[in-house]
């Protein structure tokens, strides 16, 4: 069972269960770091997210719609960043 307050936290999440559990998503946070960040925070995010959740199981994609008012750099930011670890 998860902690209080593990919900929202990538480390707690990837301790607690990355043994068990193949983790879904995690590109960047759609609601506030990609509509009002710099492309540098957004990959610095996805960046982050990518190495927390990468060993073992992980399927790199956006959980949340992107929405229309974000401009298509923020997108490839998060994009290019997963490449970039190929």
């Amino acid at each position: 069972m998860a902690s209080a307050g593990s919900n929202a936290d990538p480390p707690s999440l990837k301790k607690e269960f990355g043994k068990d559990l193949t983790f879904w998503g995690g590109g960047a946070n759609m609601q506030h770091t990609v509509p009002n960040g710099t492309i540098d925070e957004i990959k610095r995010e996805s960046r982050r997210l990518i190495e927390i959740f990468s060993p073992g199981g992980y399927v790199f994609n956006q959980v949340h719609n992107i929405q229309a008012n974000v401009p298509p750099e923020k997108i490839l930011a998060i994009y290019d960043t997963a490449l970039s670890f190929r």
